[in-house]
């Protein structure tokens, strides 16, 4: 065994070995490490470039959403549409059409994932997402009866039943997922999410195929999808999302603290009880909101927070904000794929994204660590 002790003024550390000789050595030996606090800051700076980088390539795809369509808009014609407005035909498609439908797809984009962050974290579960819990279900389930008793479609009128929806979900998961004396385990909570899903969507089927009129309107708005969405949509739902936001961000070192355990969590002074509440309110109103607006969008909240860890590890004060930026570049990058892949006309944002993530999702069942919770 051998003792050490550190000269911090002359960054040397010495120490007995075994036989009783002092060995020295310098903090650069072996070759190649570094001071702690050097190697801290080479990190920030890493994850720092890192999402810079990442909101570079979500203003790429968002500068080719607005350009790409059934007709192609140079990038020349959309800067100037956007700086002297509606000038000409490109000018009215530009702001009327194609700017909106890529600001909902980049906030709802960030939402589903910065919800699949929290889903994640509070239920420490990494295959948890709004799909998967039921949220996505409950709020079009809820959207599904007020089309059918109102005949009402506008998003001001649906974004309430789908928050009512996304929390009477999330609460029926959580209750039958939490019984027994171990709490709620990720097991039972994917197999409750499972069955609310698989009940709440018979009741949506049997609602649309009983009356043809609300099938007609809920069709196009089930598959999730961003094209033929005003910017009044947008504004409508923009406050719901921006607190959502804000409460997901001011919880990220509460779900640091949450990811040791309950008890940890408590023993370094984080209410855990306050933390599952606000980012069960978080949640609803990202899901809500973003299910209202767009309609429900599988896999973005499950795959992007995945992604994500791998760059930035499972520090949620950068975690969240990656996924957040990856979410947006995830949703209008697979809106963009849509029309390109059937130009002239286009596949739904949601069906693209099913696509793109479902290999993602296999992947990550078939991993042996996932696969054992």
């Amino acid at each position: 065994m051998s003792t050490t002790s550190m000269n911090t003024a002359g960054g040397v550390a010495t120490g007995q070995d075994s036989h009783g000789r002092e060995a020295s050595r310098t903090e650069a030996e072996p070759e190649g490490d570094a001071p702690p606090g050097r190697r801290r800051a080479g990190v920030l700076a890493a994850r720092l470039l890192g999402l810079l980088a990442a909101c570079a390539l979500l203003l790429l795809i968002a500068v080719v959403s607005i350009g790409v369509g059934a007709k192609a808009i140079p990038p020349g014609d959309v800067v100037r549409a956007l700086l002297h407005g509606r000038g000409s035909v490109d000018g009215s498609v530009v702001l009327d059409l194609r700017l909106p439908r890529t600001l909902l797809g980049v906030a709802v984009g960030a939402a589903l994932a910065a919800a699949g962050v929290l889903m994640q974290a509070l239920t420490r579960n990494p295959l948890a997402d709004p799909g998967i819990l039921g949220v996505n279900m409950g709020a079009s389930a809820a959207v599904v009866t007020a089309i059918a008793l109102w005949h009402r479609t506008d998003t001001a009128f649906c974004v309430w039943f789908a928050f009512a929806g996304a929390g009477l979900a999330a609460t029926l998961v959580h209750l039958l997922g939490s019984r027994g004396r171990s709490g709620p385990a990720p097991v039972r909570l994917a197999l409750a999410g499972t069955a609310v899903s698989a009940v709440l969507g018979a009741l949506i089927s049997v609602v649309t195929l009983l009356r043809p009129d609300v099938f007609d309107q809920f069709r196009f708005w089930g598959v999730g999808s961003v094209a033929g969405i005003q910017l009044s949509v947008l504004t409508g739902v923009l406050p719901f999302l921006a607190v959502g936001a804000l409460l997901a961000l001011g919880l990220t070192g509460s779900l640091n603290a949450l990811a040791l355990g309950d008890d940890t969590a408590r023993a370094l002074g984080s209410g855990v009880g306050r933390t599952r509440l606000l980012g069960t309110l978080a949640i609803t109103l990202l899901c809500g909101a973003a299910t209202a607006a767009v309609g429900p969008i599988a896999f973005v909240g499950l795959v992007v927070p995945h992604l994500a860890r791998a760059v930035t590890g499972p520090d949620h004060r950068w975690l969240l904000p990656y996924s957040m930026v990856l979410g947006s570049a995830l949703l209008v990058g697979s809106d963009v794929l849509g029309r390109l892949l059937a130009r002239p006309g286009e596949i739904q944002a949601g069906i693209v994204t099913a696509f793109v993530g479902a290999p993602v999702f296999i992947a990550l069942v078939r991993r042996r660590r996932i696969a054992e919770l």
